[in-house]
């Protein structure tokens, strides 16, 4: 009988591998047919039509369910469809409470979505207590967590947040694209959903873009089931199939990525040019103590803040190199952006101002580069603005 009480290492290796029936092909096979035959009159096989349902998209679905220790998932076709996919459960004129820090595109949305009349929002500091009570005296529908946070890396509480959430009868949904399941679980953490832009660590190869939604709850991944095949969310087979297959490699990417993200940050934190670093690797951060409860590791995400003002980063950033000036994160190779001028762009000046967000704050997705090369184009961006 095969061992049940794996490891989510080996769950994220072995998952779906064997099991093709057909030719007993070891990885799964790719399945690009947009419909299937039915057995007979009123006789509906496992799938009927792409948008339904894909043998490669259900396979991903599976694994990352196993690994978040969910009922199950639905894969979309990004990350944003996977954060509205989850605010159809948010009933007519309901109040979502979300992170003042949130990642820009999920502020717009729930800004979109509010000026639609679908729902009510409120953006408040989530490691504030007192913020926290007054919303919840507001009986939201939805709590949304975004831990760590983007671009700012704070951690929030997330079993103390669950547990205030559901003593007022409120759904929680947790982002958890930072670190993965490889270092956060937050359904076991209290959260009733998780969600994922599975274009960043769980493809992490930069070529697919996606997202997947788990539930604890197997009437709400019903719902979710649901809406995704009404709505057409759905992600397509050949994206299923490549991030199943970036997938396998989750923890030794990540192993080497955390571990060149920790030498960067001691490095940074040490540097006369920096004003503050956030990343809860480090003793100083203000999430160290409780990263260190509720994470197997700190992520290989991290920002800072330049001394100075806007010309000094447009001088650090003038001939990146090894970090590729790009959107995204996750990936193999290393990333460097601004956030006010480009993740976070969308978000008006005055909410970046409220979450923290400086116009010299950079942001970096820390790859699986040599890390002395890595350290060695950092030395040459700061060079940069002692040179101009």
């Amino acid at each position: 009988m095969p061992n049940k009480s794996v490891k989510n290492a080996t769950i994220c290796v072995s998952s779906e591998i064997g099991n093709d029936e057909n030719f007993g092909a070891v990885t799964p096979p790719l399945y690009l047919s947009s419909t299937y035959k039915f057995e007979g009159f009123n006789k509906m096989g496992l799938y009927d039509y792409g948008r339904s349902g894909n043998p490669n998209r259900a396979s991903l679905a599976l694994t990352i369910a196993k690994m978040e220790a969910g009922a199950g998932a639905i894969v979309t076709s990004s990350g944003m469809a996977a954060i509205d996919l989850a605010l159809n459960l948010v009933p007519q004129n309901g109040l979502v409470i979300a992170p003042h820090d949130c990642y820009g595109g999920t502020h717009r949305l729930l800004e979109a979505r509010q000026a639609q009349g679908r729902f009510r929002v409120e953006f408040i500091n989530q490691n504030s207590e007192r913020s926290v009570e007054r919303a919840f005296d507001e009986k939201p529908s939805l709590l949304l967590i975004e831990t760590p946070s983007n671009p700012l890396m704070r951690v929030v509480d997330v079993q103390a947040l669950a547990k205030a959430a559901h003593g007022v009868g409120a759904l929680v949904v947790c982002d958890n694209t930072f670190l993965s399941p490889a270092r956060q679980q937050p359904l076991k953490l209290g959260a009733d959903i998780v969600v994922h832009s599975s274009t960043k660590y769980i493809n992490g190869h930069s070529d697919v873009v996606g997202g997947i939604v788990i539930a604890k709850d197997e009437a709400i991944v019903e719902q979710l089931e649901w809406w995704a095949n009404c709505t057409g969310v759905t992600g397509a087979p050949f994206d299923s199939y490549l991030t199943l297959r970036g997938l396998r490699t989750l923890y030794a990417r990540l192993d080497v990525q955390e571990a060149n993200a920790q030498k960067i940050a001691e490095f940074l934190e040490a540097h006369d040019a920096v004003a503050k670093i956030y990343f809860p690797g480090l003793k100083s951060d203000a999430g160290y103590a409780l990263a260190q409860r509720q994470q197997s590791g700190p992520g290989a995400m991290l920002s800072f803040e330049l001394v100075g003002d806007i010309s000094h980063v447009e001088k650090f950033l003038t001939g990146t190199d090894l970090f590729q000036f790009a959107e995204s994160l996750g990936g193999t190779e290393s990333l460097i952006c601004h956030p006010a001028t480009m993740t976070h762009r969308a978000m008006p000046e005055a909410a970046r101002k409220t979450a923290g967000i400086k116009d010299t704050l950079i942001r970096l997705s820390v790859g699986l580069e040599h890390i002395d090369d890595q350290l060695a184009e950092l030395r040459r961006l700061f060079a940069n603005i002692s040179e101009g």
